[in-house]
């Protein structure tokens, strides 16, 4: 059996490039797309994204490609054509979590998050 570590970094890896396909389409990056979607969800400024977005850093870049497409009006708020690029993507991002998840009981998902996040607290207890 192969240990935590490789299946982590396995799945990792994947999950990486399985969702740069998916998100290829709108010629987006992951961050982007998280940046559109947490702009769906209602952050307006610059400063609200960036506290969403926290564990990765100033979303600047990405919210200024944002608004060169035309998705992101200056008020911060989504435009229409904002909104329909962000409805096409999450359709594919939501197929894409299907797909990965595909043949997982919710309890098997449930035990395996559980279990990651124990693993963290361990580690960061550590």
């Amino acid at each position: 059996m192969k240990p935590l570590g490789w299946w982590l970094r396995h799945v990792h890896e994947l999950l990486e490039t399985s969702m740069a396909r998916a998100l290829d389409a709108e010629s987006l990056t992951r961050r982007q797309w998280q940046v559109l979607n947490t702009i769906a969800l209602g952050a307006r400024t610059q400063a609200e994204i960036d506290v969403v977005m926290a564990p990765f850093g100033s979303t600047s870049a990405q919210v200024a490609d944002l608004r060169e497409r035309g998705w992101v009006a200056d008020t911060g708020e989504l435009t229409g054509e904002g909104r329909e690029a962000h409805a096409r993507v999450e359709a594919r991002v939501k197929a894409f979590r299907t797909a990965v998840t595909d043949g997982v009981s919710d309890d098997d998902y449930r035990t395996t998050i559980r279990t990651l996040e124990r693993c963290a607290a361990n580690l960061e207890a550590a």
